[in-house]
Parts: C-alpha cells; structure tokens; sequence
C-alpha cells in the first residue's frame, strides 16, 4: 500500500522546536519531491515548504522561511520539518504531500517554480502540532 506517514506532531511550547517526520511506505520516497503543508483550525491550507526528490533544491513560503528548515534522507525513506521559534499561530495540523513526479526534479517549474505547491498526488493523514503554555 502506497502512502505517507507524518509523526512527531504533539504539544510544545511557545518558543520551543519539534521535528516532523514523512515515512514513506510502499514505494521508494527517492521519486517524489515532497512538501509540507499546514491547515490551522477555521483556515484555508497553506504551503509551507518543498525538497526536490534528491534533496537538492528548497523551496519556502515566503512567511515560512527562517524558522522551518525541509530536508530528507532517502536511505530512510523519510522526510522531515524541523520547525523551531513556535508561537500559537503555528498550531496546526501538519501534512506532507508526494510532488508529481514530472515536477519532483531539482530544476524546473517543481521546485523551483514553486508548482509543488499545487500539483500533488497524494498526502499523509496529517499530524497535529499545538503550541501552547
């Protein structure tokens, strides 16, 4: 079964870090970019940031660049969001999403283009992130 598992979602506090986690199982992450997105309560989704397939190209969100960093390790068919200087605003919950797969190159319109923000083909069930005292 193809899909994407998000975890280390959980409660932190405002100021603190945590490290979300997009296991792929079923197929080989190495052929998809992945993004990160967040959907926060009475909110539309919003992008957040996108790894090209091989890890080599980074696209932000204009508002998220600075504290959320995007990165992957494909040996571990795992890509992660290390998200740290956490306010409330950032209580969501967090999904990762597969780029297709003619957008997933380090050049181009995916990435670079900012096209992985749109064109998806499947997204993980979404781990809940509060920020809160």
């Amino acid at each position: 079964q193809t899909q994407l598992v998000e975890s280390g979602g959980g409660l932190v506090q405002p100021g603190g870090s945590l490290r979300l986690s997009c296991a792929a199982s079923g197929f080989n992450l190495d052929y998809y970019a992945i993004g990160w997105f967040r959907q926060a309560p009475g909110k539309e989704r919003e992008g957040i940031a996108c790894i090209s397939s091989t890890g080599r190209s980074t696209n932000y969100t204009h508002s998220m660049k600075g504290r959320f960093t995007i990165s992957r390790d494909n040996a571990k068919n795992t890509a992660y969001l290390q998200m740290s200087r956490l306010t409330p605003e950032d209580t969501a919950v967090y999904y990762c999403a597969a780029v297709a797969h003619e957008l997933s190159g380090d050049d181009g319109p995916g990435i670079l283009g900012g096209a992985c923000f749109r064109y998806l083909e499947f997204w993980g069930q979404g781990t809940l992130v509060t920020v809160s005292s």
